[in-house]
């Protein structure tokens, strides 16, 4: 059986900005609302018989959405983007989290920008196909925890109406 769960409707949906570095037009820094769709199938199980439980869903949803509400995000294992103080091969996504300001270029130009205003994503982009990735993987992680009846989780991240990319995590 199926579920799904409409992001307008639940509001499960997040502001930020962002920038896909080389793109013609995409790399320059700027925004999106986004609204996130959630797709699960599985089986029936539990004292409810339910695939799974509709506002456990929504709440690890909403929580991520919640982190990268109004935030710049960030594609950490991008190779366009030269962090200073900051090496992507050996120092933690955290170290970035810690710094007071985060110095960095992407082709040249540079930008300095509060730690707090980002959300540093182990991504090599910021695009919807990598968005909707995370949250699945995310999600999958989290629900994991709860359930073992779930045979995949879709994800669907829109850039805004008539636009998104959708990413299917297996799970069994």
């Amino acid at each position: 059986m199926k579920i799904l769960v409409n992001g307008i409707q639940s509001n499960l949906r997040f502001s930020s900005a962002h920038v896909i570095p080389g793109h013609e037009s995409c790399g320059h820094i700027h925004g999106h609302s986004y609204f996130v769709d959630v797709e699960i199938e599985g089986k029936r199980a539990g004292k409810f018989d339910f695939v799974v439980d509709f506002k456990d869903v929504k709440g690890y949803t909403k929580a991520i959405c919640d982190e990268l509400d109004h935030r710049l995000l960030i594609p950490v294992y991008n190779e366009l983007i030269d962090f200073k103080d900051f090496n992507k091969k050996s120092d933690s996504i955290f170290d970035l989290k810690d710094q007071d300001t985060v110095h960095f270029k992407i082709d040249g130009k540079g930008y300095s920008i509060p730690g707090e205003d980002c959300v540093f994503l182990p991504l090599p982009y910021t695009s919807a196909e990598e968005l909707s990735k995370f949250f699945a993987h995310t999600l999958a992680k989290k629900l994991s925890e709860n359930y073992n009846n779930l045979d995949y989780i879709s994800v669907c991240v829109n850039e805004g109406i008539g636009q998104g990319a959708e990413y299917k995590k297996e799970l069994k």
